[in-house]
């Protein structure tokens, strides 16, 4: 039977990869990667460099392109289940024409397959369709988050105190009830702006684990979110993309 592996590389890093990660990259036959375009090229030439560093077997890569997502939609969630729907058929496709019944597939997931990444609820939907059987294995790896603290020598969280990941679309509706430290994803808005000045603490990152990545952290006022938000558009236009995320950390009350 088919087998399919969904293996964290990291956050940009190629040495983020775990042994257990390695290990499976030399079991693989076929290599699926979907193509952003010209302006993500630097994401495929970095699974490429972690195929060339790590594996010493004979294998193959297919590619396809990603599917195009509206990124202003009217109705977001169904805007994603109908981008999430087009790229299963994506993957169903490349397993079906390119994977014999007796080989290994992968898919190199960036940071870690079970944070804000939707290729194991994809791997599932290709398996509901029913047109194609194989069994799957998650490898998990360093994810941006863990990256991010790691690099501003911090802490996820205050002692005893809760942590919260949520996106900027979700920040602004407010913040969240009991909750000190918040890692923001997904924030092409700088949605932290808006709690500048109300004593908050930033760590932020920028293409973590990569040559070109750039860091801020300090209190969080006016000033220091002028400049990330500066620092960041200007990065965005240079590169053509940018993943970045941070943690906005409230000191927790003295008892």
């Amino acid at each position: 039977m088919r087998k399919i592996y969904a293996i964290g590389i990291g956050a940009g890093d190629p040495e983020h990869l775990t042994v257990q990660a390695i290990d499976r990259l030399n079991r693989v036959d076929v290599f699926f990667v979907l193509d952003k375009g010209a302006e993500k090229a630097d994401l495929v030439r970095l699974r490429q460099e972690i195929l060339d560093r790590f594996v010493t077997r004979e294998y193959r890569v297919v590619l396809a392109s990603d599917p195009p997502r509206d990124r202003t939609p009217a109705d977001y969630r169904a805007a994603v289940a109908g981008w999430h729907a087009a790229r299963a058929a994506v993957y169903e496709s490349l397993i079906l024409s390119s994977l014999e019944p007796d080989q290994v597939g992968a898919f190199l997931v960036w940071g870690d397959p079970s944070l804000y990444d939707s290729t194991i609820a994809l791997i599932e939907a290709v398996l509901a369709r029913g047109s194609v059987e194989f069994e799957y294995e998650v490898v998990p790896g360093i994810s941006s988050i863990s990256a991010l603290v790691a690099r501003h020598r911090t802490t996820m969280n205050q002692i005893g105190r809760a942590v919260q990941l949520t996106t900027g679309r979700r920040l602004a509706d407010g913040w969240p009830s009991g909750v000190d430290d918040v890692f923001v994803l997904l924030d092409a808005h700088t949605t932290f702006d808006r709690y500048a000045g109300e004593g908050l603490h930033i760590f932020w990152g920028a293409y973590i684990g990569t040559p070109h990545e750039i860091l801020r952290s300090g209190p969080l006022t006016p000033a220091l979110a002028e400049e990330i938000r500066q620092v960041r558009a200007e990065a965005r236009e240079r590169h053509g993309w940018i993943m970045d995320t941070c943690l906005l950390r409230r000191p927790a009350p003295r008892k």
